[in-house]
């Protein structure tokens, strides 16, 4: 699958996930589908606390696979990115923690997301938040204006991720932190899985090797690099996952079993000498 048609049937399930968190699109549950509140990767991922900070609709529309912004250090009146922002749970909680001498963007190519992520914002009233129309491969932000980037399990969903670590490597500040969650793979993973485009959407398909996401990061310039698991994801997990996608998951079972992993993935840009 070309790069562009890969983009469009990813703007396409993100935009039928946001009319769901809207109550206006069909059960995520419907079809096998990999995207929403059914999948066992995407849910439990927020505290009680920081859901009570937000609009249940930018719950609803969340598909990440981690907690950025629990795990991400953020500091009042830092300036925040998060990269495919979805329906803005992780920017407006960001946003919160920077305070109102800070700022967080979200960016995200969906219309409907972006619908959602500004409809959420104001149902919030959190206003040190802008959220940007745009391709990750592509920020619209200038250089080294950025202090720390987020993403919740987007970067997979990206057929070049080299041109997306390039990018968030040049809009940090020097001594810019790049704090993201991500699902990650630490062995080859099976042909059959790769083949199903609507595993990319889940981010399955797309995980990088551990050792290949290191590898990548360290070429964008990027120093102080750590993967941290923080959840492994059993067979059982991946037969759910994989429900409705034509796989016979007991024949795939060892090569599936401990493969897969969120992780939180650390990284920084080197401060600028003399």
């Amino acid at each position: 699958m070309s790069t562009d048609n890969l983009r469009e049937v990813v703007k396409q399930k993100y935009g039928q996930a946001a009319l769901r968190a809207q109550g206006t699109g069909a059960s995520c549950c419907g079809s096998g589908a990999a995207v929403g509140g059914c999948d066992p990767i995407t849910s439990n991922l927020y505290s009680t606390q920081q859901t009570g900070e937000i609009p249940e609709a930018a719950l609803q529309a969340s598909l990440g696979c981690g907690n950025p912004t629990a795990l991400a250090q953020l500091n009042p009146g830092e300036t925040v990115l998060d990269l495919g922002s979805g329906g803005g749970i992780d920017v407006l909680l960001s946003a919160r923690r920077v305070g109102p001498s800070g700022k967080a963007y979200g960016l995200d190519m969906t219309d409907e997301m972006l619908a959602l992520a500004r409809a959420n914002q104001n149902k919030a009233g959190v206003d040190n938040v802008e959220f940007l129309k745009g391709e990750i491969e592509n920020i619209p932000l200038p250089d080294e204006s950025v202090d720390v980037i987020i993403s919740n399990c987007v970067i997979n969903l990206s057929s070049d991720k080299d041109r997306v670590l390039r990018e968030a490597f040049r809009v940090l500040k020097p001594g810019g932190r790049f704090a993201v969650s991500d699902v990650v793979v630490t062995g080859e993973v099976p042909d059959a899985i790769r083949k199903r485009v609507e595993l990319w959407i889940g981010c399955i398909a797309g995980a990088l090797r551990d050792s290949d996401y290191k590898a990548k990061l360290a070429r964008a310039g990027f120093e102080n690099i750590e993967l941290e698991a923080t959840r492994i994801y059993s067979v059982e997990d991946a037969r759910q996952f994989l429900a409705g996608q034509g796989l016979d998951v007991d024949a795939i079972a060892s090569q599936v079993e401990g493969k897969f992993m969120s992780a939180f993935v650390r990284a920084s840009k080197p401060v600028r000498k003399g």
